[in-house]
């Protein structure tokens, strides 16, 4: 009789260890897609930048026409990204190619000083460190959720519940160049 009553109470703890560990891995798995939507709020609006900003260099430098193309496409490319690793490698072309169009306006003196492209390079520089923000943030929650499946008891239990490793924000081989904040002078 003693037995039964042992063996029931393992099978109690087991079960309430399992509700547990699932339960706190569905709360860190939200919090990284809570994250990721932070993230991508920031990149659309970095994205309804980029048109006015292209169209203000063209009215200036209409015959840079390779660099305005190439933003543009890195921006529908981005647009159209899924996921975090599509997206932050999309995101990367992008930020190269906005630092390209921004630096042309270090060969056009009139671009340089009108306002609408001062007002918008300094929309652009808000932006890019409210990603940055928000990639670190998203960072944090990945690194939470991905120690969260790895820790027991939770790791008994996360891979029967399909609970996977999620990825980085990566910032991938310009690491260096994405880190810096971007350079508006004026």
């Amino acid at each position: 009789m003693s037995t039964g009553w042992i063996v029931l109470g393992v099978i109690v703890v087991l079960v309430f260890l399992a509700f547990s560990a699932y339960n706190r891995l569905v709360a860190l798995g939200q919090r990284v897609g809570q994250a990721f939507a932070d993230v991508d709020v920031q990149l659309k609006q970095r994205h309804d930048l980029v048109p006015n900003l292209v169209e203000t260099v063209k009215g200036y430098a209409s015959h840079e026409r390779g660099t305005l193309d190439d933003v543009i496409k890195a921006r529908n490319s981005a647009m159209s990204a899924q996921g975090p690793t599509q997206v932050s490698a999309a995101e990367n072309q992008l930020s190269g190619a906005l630092g390209r169009l921004i630096a042309l306006s270090e060969a056009y003196p009139d671009l340089k000083a009108n306002a609408n492209f001062q007002q918008l390079a300094s929309e652009l520089s808000d932006l890019e460190n409210k990603i940055a923000a928000s990639r670190r943030f998203f960072n944090n929650a990945v690194q939470e959720y991905n120690t969260g499946i790895q820790q027991m008891p939770a790791a008994l239990f996360a891979g029967m519940f399909g609970f996977t490793k999620k990825d980085f924000f990566d910032l991938g081989v310009s690491r260096t160049e994405v880190e810096a904040a971007p350079q508006v002078k004026f």
